[in-house]
C-alpha cells in the first residue's frame, strides 16, 4: 500500500499525520509526506491519501488540495471534516513517526485533552470537551538518546484532575525534562499549588532558548483576575519577564484602541512581553498593530509614529497650518 500524507499549514510537524505516519508504516506500508499541495510531474499514484490543517484560515488551500486529490481524506482543526485517526485506524493510536522531520528534537503530544473555559472565540471546548488525562510523561518521550524537551500541546494542561497533572510535573521534574506548554497556561485559574507547580520545572519558549511560559489576557475585563495570577506566579518564583501573554484583539465590537493600548501599556510596564492576536485578518490596522508589538519596535518607536494612518493626518494637519 502507497500513502500520500499532506501538511497544509502550519510549522511545527503535525501531530495527526505522525501517528498516521506510524500507523500505517507499522504495517509495511510504503509512506510519502510533504506539504505539497498539487501532484508533482512525476509523482505516481496512491492508495490513500491524507491532507491535514490546523488554521481556519488555511481553507483556500483545503479546497486546492481536494481538487487536486478529490478522494483524499481530510481533517484537522483547520477543516470543517470532523474526521479523527482513531476513525481512520480504528482504536486509539498515539504513536508518533519522526522520521520526515529530522531536524526536530523535541517529543511533541497532549497529556491533556480538552479545556475548562468555554471562550467564544475557540473551538478546543466544542472538539475536545471537557480537560481529561491522555498521557504520561513516558508516553511522550522519543527514549534515550533523544532530546529531554517536552513540546506539550495541551490547551488546559493543569485542567485534567489535580493527581494527574501533579503526576505529570514529577515526571517532568525527575527525568530532568525542559518543557515548552506551547498552548498557554490559563492564568486565571492560577492558584498557589499550579504556580508553585510551574516554577518547580524547567520550563522554555518554544525554541528551548530561553524561560518562557505562555499565557494570555484577551480582554479588558478579566484585569484583576490576570493581574492575580500574575502576582501568584511571582511570588512562586516565576517573574513577570519569564511571561509572554498573547492578548486578543479584533474580536469585542466594543472594542477601542484606547482599551488596547491600555491592556498592552499595562503588560509593558509589569515587565511582561505583549504578543497581540489579530482576530480578523483583514484589519490592516490591527496587523501593523501586531507588527509594531511583536518586533519591539514600541521600545524605540512611539504608536503614533510608526502607524500610517495617524502619520497620514498629521501630515494632513501640518500641512494646513502651514498653508493658513
Amino acid at each position: 500500500m502507497r500513502v500520500r500524507l499532506t501538511q497544509l499549514d502550519g510549522k511545527l510537524p503535525n501531530l495527526a499525520l505522525m501517528r498516521l505516519a506510524a500507523w500505517h508504516r507499522g504495517r509495511g506500508h510504503e509512506v510519502v509526506f510533504t506539504r505539497q499541495v498539487e501532484r508533482e510531474m512525476f509523482e505516481g499514484e496512491y492508495d490513500a491519501v491524507y491532507g491535514s490543517a490546523i488554521f481556519t484560515a488555511s481553507q483556500p488551500l483545503i479546497e486546492r488540495f481536494r481538487q487536486c486529490w478529490p478522494s483524499a481524506i481530510v481533517g484537522g482543526t483547520g477543516s470543517t471534516s470532523a474526521i479523527t485517526v482513531e476513525q481512520v485506524v480504528g482504536g486509539r493510536w498515539e504513536r508518533c513517526d519522526y522520521r520526515d522531520h529530522p531536524g526536530f528534537l523535541p517529543s511533541l503530544g497532549f497529556t491533556a485533552r480538552g479545556c475548562r473555559m468555554k471562550c467564544r472565540f475557540c473551538m478546543v471546548p466544542g472538539s475536545e470537551g471537557r480537560p481529561r488525562s491522555v498521557n504520561a510523561i513516558a508516553d511522550l518521550w522519543r527514549g534515550p538518546g533523544h532530546a529531554r524537551k517536552l513540546l506539550l500541546l495541551d490547551n488546559d494542561f493543569f485542567g485534567q484532575p489535580e493527581e494527574q497533572w501533579q503526576a505529570r510535573v514529577a515526571e517532568i521534574r525527575g527525568g530532568d525534562f525542559r518543557v515548552c506548554f506551547s498552548q498557554g497556561i490559563n492564568i486565571r485559574l492560577v492558584d498557589d499549588r499550579v504556580a508553585e507547580a510551574l516554577a518547580s520545572v524547567q520550563y522554555r519558549d518554544d525554541q528551548f532558548r530561553q524561560r518562557r511560559l505562555y499565557t494570555a489576557w484577551d480582554n479588558l475585563g478579566d484585569e484583576r483576575v490576570f493581574f492575580r495570577g500574575v502576582e501568584r506566579l511571582d511570588k512562586a518564583g516565576v517573574p513577570p519577564r519569564h511571561l509572554m501573554a498573547y492578548m486578543l484583539v479584533g474580536f469585542d465590537p466594543a472594542e477601542t484602541w484606547d482599551r488596547i493600548h491600555y491592556r498592552f501599556g499595562r503588560m509593558v510596564a509589569a515587565g511582561i512581553r505583549p504578543y497581540p492576536m489579530v482576530f480578523d485578518p483583514a484589519r490592516r490596522d490591527l496587523k501593523q498593530f501586531q507588527r509594531w508589538a511583536v518586533t519591539g519596535l514600541y521600545r524605540a518607536v512611539p504608536w503614533a509614529d510608526y502607524d500610517p494612518s495617524i502619520r497620514k493626518r498629521n501630515a494632513g494637519s501640518q500641512l494646513a497650518l502651514a498653508v493658513a
